[in-house]
């Protein structure tokens, strides 16, 4: 089967080549990324495999949430363990291991989790303009975590305009058997030096009604609200300032799982918040090494509060971690000459966690106070330093970089056990870099080979949890180190105004993995006892392939496939959570306002699976079934109204993506309407 569809996959590359030849240099489609080099980088300049996922996608696929928008990105595969989550696995790593940022803010402090989380589900999706991922490669551009690579959202911004204007928005979405109803404002005003763009954001969610066997997951809806503002303001001829301002908040999130399997009687994020707060100055220099700078400060708010009982136990729980995160960062772009530009900067974020957790007794509603999941007041700073360059020789273009890392851990523990530790201070730090060749064919063609070191420092989460997590219970380990990896990648693309082709093949070595090691003999409330070691060695292998074909003005077909295979060399086993081969093929037909669109994603079954996979509850016995999923959307552009529609599901398959704990919605309608003025 994998054969047969690569063989469709390349074959109209083939039967154009005669065309692809004669296409003039002025047609290439210019398509810009910023995240892989963190500056403005035309497709076929670009040493790394990158995803982009544009407004007019976000706009015309009706998206549920932000994660369900990457689905169907090539090398991209979303878990889902509830519906209010959904975690990206990039090459198939996720969770802490790979890097989520705001328009260059990181957005991972040091509670994020290994494994999946629901994190990316917490930008919303309304106030996103684009989504680039970066596979691979990160650390030296971002800093830690960016193991498997890095996902930057870049939320809207308001343009400017020669005279003072007003626009605003409103759009409306709902989606069969109650499964949503979305609604958003927005509001703009546009002058010469100024302008203002605000948004308000209300959604429902219903129960997720799964294919033809499955029917309603209850519980798992849950409703959310949104706001936003952004502000740019013109100092001068050479500087811009903006201001910016988001939050959000998920009420009520159950996870389903949880209620299904380990016989809660609810179990729930209650609720879920974050806020980011920014500013950032842009200055253009007057000369080539002071080309540019930008200073940025951020504070970041975030709050989970986990609301369970256990049918038939006599206490119920309530968690509560809070993170407070400062971020302060400056960068330098100069032009040393006409061939070398480099990017340089300086980094600070710092994180302060309050956690607690409260337990209540159901025969007399007496409440008790405990150690929270992670020791309250831990603090973790954050400092690094990077420069970034690039050099073009004639045909050739090299990138390379170096970036070092420092941490400082605080904690003090009070957990019975553990409190005579005292004052517990871990300082990791890591020395990463890359480099890479990047040669062109021809005005049309480039083949390139790099090389990543990437790091992921041990954070708050690693070192200090204590309690259940997933189906777990695990206790503090403090004597942690980085993780670190060594991504090898070569690629061939082909770009013009007809055809672009991407093709890479990566070897990803990993080593000091921190893993959850079970206790022997030791169990808490039910549950096996975990401690966090690093302890295992790991390898990632896998080839990535896409092609995007224009067939005419109107009709055009995108689609990709992504194979990985992972095997954890310490235990001579495979690698926990590998998604399995999948890939997505769309044909869009699009002429005088209408569109239409036809999609057909698909998975393998994955059956290599770690002991961990078979002792997750998520996992089904003997692994996870294959599925193909067929959706077709349709829309209507008429002036200011955009009417869109789709049948998502034809044939109501009942399936799951690997590793989550809920199947995805059956067949299901959605419409939305959008009204600018």
């Amino acid at each position: 089967m994998k054969q047969l569809f690569f063989l469709l996959l390349i074959s109209p590359l083939f039967s154009k080549a005669q065309i692809i030849e004669k296409e003039a240099a002025d047609t290439i489609l210019q398509e810009v990324f910023v995240t892989a080099t963190r500056q403005k980088t035309v497709l076929l300049n670009l040493p790394y495999s990158v995803n982009k996922v544009t407004q007019v996608q976000l706009n015309e696929f009706g998206f549920r949430t932000t994660p369900e928008a990457l689905i169907g990105s090539t090398g991209v595969f979303v878990q889902k363990t509830n519906h209010g989550g959904g975690s990206p696995f990039v090459r198939a790593l996720t969770g802490n291991q790979n890097l989520l940022l705001v328009d260059g803010i990181r957005l991972n402090n040091s509670t994020y989790r290994y494994g999946p989380n629901q994190y990316l589900n917490t930008i919303d999706l309304y106030n996103i303009s684009s989504i680039e991922v970066v596979r691979g490669t990160g650390s030296v551009q971002y800093g830690s975590d960016a193991m498997g690579g890095v996902i930057q959202l870049f939320t809207k911004t308001p343009k400017f305009s020669k005279s003072a204007e007003w626009h605003g928005l409103i759009a409306g979405k709902m989606v069969s058997d109650d499964m949503e109803y979305s609604g958003r404002a927005e509001m703009a005003f546009q002058s010469n030096n100024l302008s203002i763009q605000a948004g308000y954001t209300s959604r429902v969610y219903g129960d997720l009604i799964g294919g033809d066997t499955t029917g309603k997951q209850a519980p798992s809806g849950y409703k959310e609200q949104a706001f936003n503002i952004k502000l740019l303001w013109k100092l001068g001829v050479r500087s811009l300032l903006t201001l910016s301002s988001q939050q959000l908040i998920q009420k009520d999130v159950p996870l389903y799982h949880r209620v299904v399997l380990e016989n809660y009687q609810y179990y729930q994020f209650a609720p879920q918040q974050r806020s980011m707060h920014y500013a950032k100055y842009e200055l253009i220099g007057k000369s080539g090494l002071f080309e540019k700078l930008i200073l940025s400060a951020s504070l970041q708010k975030t709050k989970e509060t986990r609301d369970y009982y256990k049918i038939a136990a006599v206490n119920r729980f309530l968690e509560e971690d809070r993170v407070s995160t400062v971020g302060l960062t400056t960068e330098i772009h100069s032009t040393i000459n006409q061939q070398w530009t480099a990017n340089s900067g300086v980094e600070f974020y710092q994180d302060q966690v309050l956690s607690s957790k409260e337990q209540t007794s159901i025969s007399n509603n007496n409440a008790t106070y405990q150690r929270g999941l992670y020791p309250n007041n831990a603090s973790s700073r954050n400092f690094s330093l990077y420069s970034l360059h690039q050099i073009k020789w004639k045909a050739f273009q090299i990138d390379f970089g170096l970036r070092y890392n420092a941490f400082t851990l605080k904690m003090k523990d009070t957990a019975a056990g553990l409190n005579q530790l005292g004052e517990i201070v871990v300082t990791p730090s890591s020395l990463v870099g890359n480099l890479s060749i990047l040669y062109h064919i021809n005005l049309n063609q480039s083949l390139y080979g790099s090389f990543s070191s990437g790091y992921r420092a041990p954070n708050i989460d690693d070192m200090g949890s204590f309690g259940l997590v997933d189906f777990r219970y695990e206790v503090p380990a403090y004597g942690l180190k980085p993780e670190k990896s060594f991504n090898t990648e070569i690629g061939y693309r082909i770009h013009n105004n007809r055809v672009t082709v991407s093709t890479a093949l990566f070897y990803m070595h990993l080593t000091d993995l921190v893993t959850r090691v079970q206790v022997p003999g030791q169990q808490i409330g039910g549950y096996n006892v975990y401690i966090k070691e690093n302890n295992q060695e790991s390898f990632i292998r896998g080839v990535e392939f896409e092609i995007n074909y224009r067939f005419s003005k109107s009709l055009s077909l995108e689609s990709g496939l992504a194979y990985a295979f992972g095997q954890n060399t310490t235990r001579n086993e495979p690698l926990r959570r590998v998604p399995p081969c999948n890939g997505r093929i769309l044909l869009k037909y699009k002429v005088k306002g209408w569109n239409l669109a036809f999609e057909n994603l698909f998975a393998d079954h994955q059956d290599r699976l770690a002991q961990g996979d078979k002792d997750d509850n998520r996992i089904s016995s003997g692994g996870t079934p294959g599925w193909y999923v067929m959706n077709l959307y349709g829309g209507y552009q008429l002036k200011d109204i955009a009417i869109r529609t789709g049948l998502m599901n034809i044939f109501n398959a009942d399936y799951r993506m690997h590793g989550s704990g809920i199947n995805a919605a059956g067949r299901n309608l959605f419409l939305s309407v959008q009204f600018q003025f």
